[in-house]
Formats: C-alpha cells, structure tokens, sequence
C-alpha cells in the first residue's frame, strides 16, 4: 500500500514544524491579539479597542492589502545556505508597498512552498519574517506551509508574504495632491534589495564572479552584498506622518522596487506634472558599480534598479526643512533627490 509519505509528503514533519515556529509567531504579537487556543485554522486581530493603555479606535477605517515575494533572491540565497534575511525581505517588500497610502501595517502571513521540509533551515526564513513583523509592528497571525516534491527540486523553495493594514479614509495619500514646486525626499537603500535578481544573476554567471570571493570594493564578499536584507521604512515613514496629523505635508510616497526611480515615481504623478530627479543628488551603493562592470549599462540599471533609493517622499516645498529634521531624528539619512514641475505625467533625470 502507498502512503502519503511515500509520494513525498510528511505530515507529521508539518505538525513538528509548526510547533517548532509558535514562539517566533507569538514574538510579534501585542494587546490587538487577542489570546486563543494554538492550531486555529485563521488568525485574529483586534482592529478597534478601547484599554486605557492602548486604546486605538479609528473613525472611517479603510483596510489595506498587499502581496509579493522575494522573486530569484532566493536562489542566492540557497546558494550561500543563508536563510537568515530572506523572510526580512519578504516582510520588507509588502510593508514598504502598505505604507505608501499612509496605513498602518497591521498582521502579516506568509506563505512557503518547498521540496521537503527541513525545519531546522527553513526556521530561520521564519524568525527573519517574525524579526521584519517585529520591526514593522505587525503580527505575523500565521500561514502555509506546502510539501511539494513534484513541482520543487530538492533543496528548492520560494515564499510569498501578505500584508494588510489600515488607514483613516480621510489621511489617505495617493498623490493626487502633488503639484509643481513640491520636493521629492528620498531615503537611501542597503543595496540591491529585492528586485532584479534574474538579472543579477545573469551577470554573475556570466563574469564567473564566485558568490563567496571577497571584494575590496565591496568591502564584503559578493554574497553578503546581495544578500543584504531589503530596507523596512515603516518607522520613519510613520514617525512623519505623527509629526504632521493635521497639515497635509505629504502628498506621496514611493517605494522603489522593480522598474527603478522612473517606473515607481511615476505612478503617484498627477496627469499634468513630472519629477524632475537630480542624479547628483546621492552616491548609488558600490554593489550597483561592481554589477555594472560585470557587462550590463548605467541605463539599464536604472530600469531595474533602486540604485541606492529605497523610498521618496513628495512634500509640501515650505515644510521640506522640517520633513528633513524629523527623518535625522528618526535615525534617517534624508536627501533632496528632485523637485516636481509642470509636464506630463513623466520622470526625468537631470
């Protein structure tokens, strides 16, 4: 008789590994948890409450969902047998999108598919998601966990996140209150954070650059440099926008990922107004010169990549002084990337 197990799937493997994850889940729980029996089959979240300590009730909530994944990172990952700040990413990637509007991330769940279960790797993708929801201040509430040996390679796996926050209706930003003369503020990235993989590893293979050799110019190995967790700006994109409750400082925000500055700024801009992106603004990491060496183009990897800015605030020009300010406070390296002016719905670089 053919078993379960025989065709490639454990399920007692599964009971162990989501025992062996309760504590790193329970980490990034606070008071909108509330207390339930383990093994649910859906997590719950308190969005209104009213304790003395930690009331938090909204007037017109409006929820906010994401969705992504890590994309081919993942694959260096594997490659370097360092699981550690891949689940960082994927909290990174959702929770940077969420905060664009001006939400509050709230829960996370995550979803991994993988060849067979080994706990003991994949409980480090784990706590990295759990470290990312703690940075975030959202609850990791649960997930899946899929054993497919038919669609994965053994020692494969690929993971996606989900994210859902809130936001009052009226303190939404979308940019359609951006006009000619607002600044565009940027924060810088860590590096090549999590878009561009296929790419970068096209150009690995072809310079034959080794994943372990070390880089005077990098100052790491190759490695350690792309798999430096992406960036989670939730903290000082929120310490802003409690500095400013009332003023609508913030007319848009911007998480750069696939498609670079052009492609990302672009979708907040009104119809009749362009950025105008100074490049002499900010010096790109030394990753993004060491992959340009290895054959790609300057223009090309401005279509794929950050180049070393993570997240663009648009602001009311006469507060930009003060946007500043409350960035540094917040452990930030702020910088003037642009100014918007009159056009037609275009990103430019000057």
């Amino acid at each position: 008789m053919i078993s379960y197990r025989d065709s490639g799937v454990d399920i007692a493997a599964n009971t162990r590994w989501v025992s062996g994850i309760h504590a790193a889940m329970h980490s990034t729980y606070g008071p909108r948890v509330p207390k339930a029996r383990h093994g649910g089959f859906a997590g719950l979240f308190r969005l209104d409450y009213d304790e003395q300590l930690f009331r938090r009730n909204y007037k017109r909530p409006m929820l906010v969902g994401c969705a992504d994944g890590v994309g081919t990172k993942v694959l260096i990952a594997i490659q370097m047998k360092r699981l550690s700040t891949i689940g960082i990413d994927l909290v990174a990637m959702n929770v940077n999108d969420l905060i664009t509007c001006g939400a509050e991330p709230l829960f996370f769940l995550d979803y991994l598919a993988v060849n067979k279960l080994d706990g003991k790797h994949l409980k480090d993708v784990i706590e990295g998601v759990a470290a990312g929801c703690r940075e975030s201040g959202c609850a990791l509430l649960g997930g899946e966990t899929a054993e497919m040996p038919d669609l994965y390679r053994k020692g494969d796996f690929d993971l996606a996140g989900f994210s859902v926050g809130v936001v009052e209706c009226n303190r939404v930003i979308d940019g359609t209150k951006i006009s000619p003369g607002d600044k565009l503020i940027a924060l810088p990235s860590s590096g090549v954070h999590s878009n561009g993989y296929s790419l970068v590893r096209k150009l690995i293979a072809k310079g034959r650059c080794r994943l372990s050799s070390y880089h005077e110019s990098l100052g790491e190995t190759v490695g350690e440099a792309l798999l430096r967790p992406t960036r989670i700006y939730v903290q000082p994109v929120q310490a802003l926008l409690t500095r400013y409750r009332v003023k609508r400082v913030v007319t848009g925000m911007a998480h750069v990922t696939g498609g670079g500055l052009r492609e990302n700024i672009a979708r907040l801009l009104p119809a009749k107004c362009d950025a105008v992106i100074d490049k002499k603004s900010w010096t790109p990491p030394p990753i993004f010169d060491f992959l340009r060496r290895l054959g790609t183009t300057r223009a090309e990897m401005f279509k794929v990549f950050n180049m070393g800015v993570g997240f663009v605030f648009v602001v009311k020009p006469f507060f930009a002084a003060g946007v500043m300010q409350t960035l540094q406070k917040a452990g930030e390296r702020p910088f003037e990337l642009g100014v918007v002016r009159r056009g037609g719905g275009r990103v430019r670089f000057a």
